[in-house]
């Protein structure tokens, strides 16, 4: 792991699910902090005693993305593009990145907040160009909810399930945690129609 992605992990381990927010609100305003990493991280501290609960931690990384991607997003509203030619390299989003995003919105519209979710780098940024562009502050919420939900619930019960072989796992999660939040999905949404299956009467 990076150095600045060793530190939230620590900081989670220390200060607990107020840390796993901190981390997950900064990490949706523009801040590297590599939640693909992180928040598997928070379910194997779940499962290794140090947190109470994969779910709560999952829901707490819910919401940390959530505020943090909302905050951007006023941002985006209220300060427009002249926010980005002037402090976008701070948030690491200059103006290339936001005539691309322009472009990737004018075409997917406003499903493109719920495809981000699952995007590294792309999704620590997205909320900042729906603001620009002034979607709907309920098509925002709804969508980034959906999306920061899926992305965070199936990441910590994957660091759960893998307990304390987390770090096996971390490398293959950084790399291409697109496809591996997808597979998730896909296990999940089976599962689910696996256990409504079985109840149905014979």
């Amino acid at each position: 792991m990076g150095g600045l992605t060793t530190g939230v992990v620590d900081l989670i381990h220390h200060a607990g699910y107020v840390g796993l927010f901190v981390v997950m609100v900064l990490g949706n305003m523009g801040m590297p902090v590599g939640a693909e990493i992180v928040v598997p991280t928070a379910g194997a501290l779940a499962a290794q005693g140090h947190l109470s609960s994969w779910v709560l931690a999952a829901a707490v990384a819910t919401l940390g993305e959530v505020v943090g991607g909302f905050i951007l997003y006023l941002v985006g509203f209220y300060g427009g593009e002249p926010f980005v030619h002037r402090y976008g390299k701070y948030v690491f989003f200059r103006e290339r990145e936001l005539a691309r995003v322009h472009r990737f919105y004018a075409r997917y519209g406003k499903k493109t907040v719920f495809i981000c979710r699952f995007v590294p780098f792309v999704r620590g940024v997205a909320a900042l160009p729906a603001g620009i562009s002034r979607m709907s502050t309920f098509y925002f919420l709804a969508y980034t909810s959906a999306g920061s939900a899926i992305f965070c619930f199936g990441l910590a019960w994957l660091g759960d399930v893998f307990g304390h072989d987390i770090d096996a796992l971390l490398p293959l999660l950084h790399r291409s945690s697109l496809a591996v939040v997808i597979l998730i999905v896909l296990l999940l949404v089976a599962l689910a129609w696996w256990r409504l299956a079985r109840r149905k009467p014979a």
